[in-house]
């Protein structure tokens, strides 16, 4: 992998891995539009304002100021604090209520874009990452189906790129709050935010949180963990939470709703899904589904993909949008397939063809060659100088370039053109009307590297 820069926590790849990225970037998009969400981007800067209003996550943000002090104040006296996002839930909730007139809903959306986070930088964390999106909003109202939907997409998109494994870890905030209320739990934002730290402090601290910041009794803490601990692939997890004997309203809603997300990714993607019922998301604005997902003997690394249902984030203060989305660290999911050799490019450049020059006043006519093969889709470059062939050989093996063309002109002005595959050594006449070269050979491609 590319070595680390002085600035940590911004990575940069060698151009072979960047190849890898382009490839986990292109498999999304594709899945993604194949699924009919439409793409949109939206600015790197939101104001700090905006950014903070759901959730408690300050110390992640970026601030942005002008080196200008009096052009500064001004434009904070005028537009507020400025920051870069750190996700692109809030800053998409902001877009549709500003494009609200434009749009059609449900509204289908995917974006991939840079987002900045300034925490400590560790495998799987960077302060400048990529991520890729895909929410579902609609206008006052949104049918839970939608909540159904946007898994199944996930799991079809994850389950094209080289990765091990996987689970998409889902639960519901609605049965998570009832039965917290049903024990006598009343703040439960509070209680999420503690059950959200059960895989990095423990079951026994998570206890001790919930007694000391929360003010639960021992019984109550033990009956959220209780809860927490509840793992199911099918609908069985529906008996084991009634089996812990608590009644709430809002408790059979979320049962209901986390039943129907789970049934049918059983049906479609069996052995993808659990209900889990220590996913809490600790941001705020999530009040239904909630999703995580796990890389199957990479746990450590934490969830590649994550998510959940929200009812107000989106808001004119009269008017609601509700959405469901979900969001995968693509930075994350990249690093770990680099690090842990999951897929490599086949090869280091994108070029397939090294057009030779016999002489310093062929360029142009390998450049027409060039052309003719480029319009059809394969890619070349042309040699800068009239090496001996072996030198431009050579350079198209460093390169990782697999085919060198020759051009020669005869006596009688007769063009003839040939082509040799430097690996196997076979040369061979060609056209570059028509000559293609293999399937395997005719773009890059991430295969398996294991």
């Amino acid at each position: 992998m590319a070595s680390k820069t002085s600035l940590s926590g911004f990575p940069e790849w060698l151009p072979q891995e960047r190849l890898v990225e382009l490839h986990v970037l292109d498999t999304l998009r594709e899945t993604f539009e194949l699924h009919g969400f439409s793409s949109i981007e939206t600015r790197a800067v939101e104001t700090v304002e905006q950014l903070l209003r759901k959730g408690e996550i300050d110390k992640e943000v970026y601030g942005i100021s002008r080196l200008a002090e009096d052009e500064e104040a001004a434009a904070v006296a005028k537009e507020g604090k400025l920051a870069l996002h750190f996700d692109l839930t809030v800053p998409f909730a902001r877009y549709v209520v500003d494009n609200a007139g434009h749009l059609n809903f449900p509204f289908r959306r995917y974006q991939i874009q840079k987002v900045w986070r300034g925490e400590r930088p560790q495998e799987g964390r960077a302060r400048e990452f990529t991520q890729a999106d895909i929410d579902v909003v609609g206008d006052g109202s949104l049918p839970f189906r939608y909540d159904v939907e946007l898994a199944l997409v996930m799991i079809d998109a994850l389950s094209k790129l080289p990765l091990p494994e996987f689970k998409l870890r889902v639960n519901n905030r609605k049965l998570a709050e009832g039965f917290y209320r049903g024990v006598g739990l009343t703040d439960a934002p509070a209680v999420l935010r503690e059950i959200d730290k059960l895989e990095k402090i423990g079951r026994d601290a998570v206890a001790a949180n919930l007694v000391e910041h929360v003010g639960a009794t021992a019984e109550q803490a033990d009956a959220a963990l209780q809860l927490a601990s509840i793992r199911a692939e099918d609908t069985s997890f529906v008996d084991q939470v009634r089996a812990l004997g608590v009644q709430d309203d809002l408790l059979e809603e979320g049962l209901a709703e986390l039943g129907e997300v789970i049934a049918e990714c059983v049906r479609r993607a069996p052995g993808r899904v659990v209900a889990d019922l220590s996913i809490a998301r600790g941001l705020d604005y999530y009040t239904g589904t909630v999703y995580e997902t796990v890389l199957v003997g990479h746990e450590k690394l934490g969830s590649i993909c994550s998510g959940g249902r929200y009812e107000s984030l989106a808001s004119t203060g009269k008017k609601t949008y509700p959405g469901v989305g979900l969001s995968i660290g693509v930075t994350r999911l990249v690093s770990r397939i680099l690090s842990q050799g999951l897929a490599e490019a086949s090869r280091a450049v994108p070029t397939a063809v090294l057009v030779s020059l016999t002489d310093e006043d062929s360029w142009s006519a390998a450049q027409d060659v060039a052309t003719e093969l480029r319009s059809r889709g394969i890619a070349c470059e042309v040699s800068a100088t009239a090496a001996k062939f072996g030198k431009q050989i050579k350079y198209a093996d460093k390169r990782g370039i697999p085919f060198v063309w020759f051009s020669s002109v005869n006596d009688d002005g007769v063009v003839t053109h040939e082509v040799k595959d430097i690996r196997s050594g076979e040369q061979v006449a060609a056209d570059p009307r028509t000559w293609t070269p293999p399937t395997e050979d005719l773009a890059v491609r991430v295969v398996n590297a294991q």
